[in-house]
């Protein structure tokens, strides 16, 4: 959220401050050029108290170069271009108020940050190892919005074989640190590791403590997870992982999360407990359940979740809508399940029933030393 500061008449600063949503900004900065001015003029800072995160919807297949983004605050949808993108990407991860991407023209790895609000976008360097889908994790160790910090692990993949061609999984993990602007090799791997990392896991991570985790989709649902302190990894089982048709992990309460549909069943909400144990903590109240599966009852193949500590939302494409358990404000530990409606239509002209991918981001339209 964006800061100004408001002034005494002598132009002494004033204990308290305004904050001010990206979206009342943005429409603040259109009314006329002092209002521009003045908010390019005073420092742009986050809000002490956590902003509801907006949904980005990002068409899977990129089309025609654009986004559609969801403000809880309002309750309204809106189209974002991404027409200032050189090339084609996919979404891999949030950072603060970033947006980690893939270049999806290109089979070898090569990342890149936006911010879509603001239009900024510039290249990680390349990896040191060429690497052809690869599991990429997060790891943010500061939202500063103008000053942010952060690791990017790269795990796996497949390389070209040093000797006698030919292409091979490859048991070594990267990491691109931000504060350096430069990739190095951080360890090896177990090749098993690799060969699943790099076929049967999406770009999803999660980090708990000093551990990145990764879900795959091999035979059944399990977790990897690496410790990038001690370069160790290590195998998870999953909650009923021979009947879930999705499963997505999340981070709640800071510990680790795990969202799965059950086939014949519900959708499930499990954390871990101390000793490495599951628990089932919620599920999708049936009603919402089956207004997200309309028809397909009971069959969550379809079905998508994207996490943070203050929501879970599970949607399917752009126009079906989303369940989703939140935060209550004002209400510590206390959690609501509510349904947002799909975004059917933007300034009355229809909007095309896209397959997404979603992502929960703090906006801001703060510059970043990072561009």
């Amino acid at each position: 959220m964006p800061i100004i500061e408001k002034r005494t008449s002598s132009g002494n600063k004033w204990d308290e401050e305004s904050w001010w949503g990206v979206y009342s900004l943005a429409r603040a900065r259109s009314a006329c050029r002092n209002w521009h001015a003045c908010s390019k003029t005073y420092p742009l800072n986050p809000s002490p108290s956590k902003p509801h995160p907006w949904f980005l919807a990002l068409p899977i297949r990129n089309h025609k170069s654009r986004c559609y983004a969801y403000n809880p605050v309002i309750n309204n949808w809106y189209e974002l271009s991404l027409e200032f993108l050189p090339v084609p990407v996919r979404p891999v991860s949030p950072i603060g108020s970033l947006l980690l991407l893939r270049i999806t023209n290109s089979t070898i790895l090569q990342l890149a940050l936006c911010n879509p609000f603001t239009r900024q976008c510039r290249y990680l360097p390349l990896l040191n190892i060429s690497r052809t889908n690869p599991a990429v994790g997060v790891v943010v160790l500061n939202q500063d919005v103008q000053f942010p910090s952060f690791r990017v692990y790269v795990a796996g993949g497949m390389s070209e074989a040093a000797q006698g061609g030919g292409a091979t999984y490859e048991p070594t993990a990267e990491m691109y640190d931000s504060q350096f602007d430069r990739w190095q090799i951080v360890g090896s791997m177990p090749v098993e590791f690799a060969v699943r990392l790099t076929v049967w896991t999406p770009n999803e991570s999660v980090f708990i403590e000093k551990v990145l985790y990764w879900i795959t989709s091999a035979r059944v649902y399990c977790v990897i997870g690496y410790d990038i302190f001690t370069n160790t990894w290590k195998e998870l089982s999953v909650p009923m992982a021979e009947r879930l048709e999705f499963a997505t992990l999340v981070r709640r309460n800071g510990v680790l999360g795990l969202v799965g549909g059950i086939s014949g069943g519900n959708a499930c909400i499990w954390e871990m407990k101390d000793g490495g144990v599951w628990g089932l903590t919620k599920e999708v109240p049936d009603e919402l359940g089956l207004r997200l599966l309309g028809r397909n009852k009971r069959n969550w193949n379809s079905t998508k979740c994207v996490g943070n500590e203050g929501a879970i939302c599970l949607y399917r494409d752009l126009r079906s809508g989303m369940v989703v358990w939140t935060k209550v404000e004002d209400k510590i530990g206390v959690w609501k399940w509510i349904w947002i409606d799909g975004c059917g239509c933007i300034k009355g002209q229809q909007v095309p029933n896209y397959q997404i991918r979603g992502i929960l981001i703090q906006p801001t339209l703060a510059s970043s030393t990072i561009f």
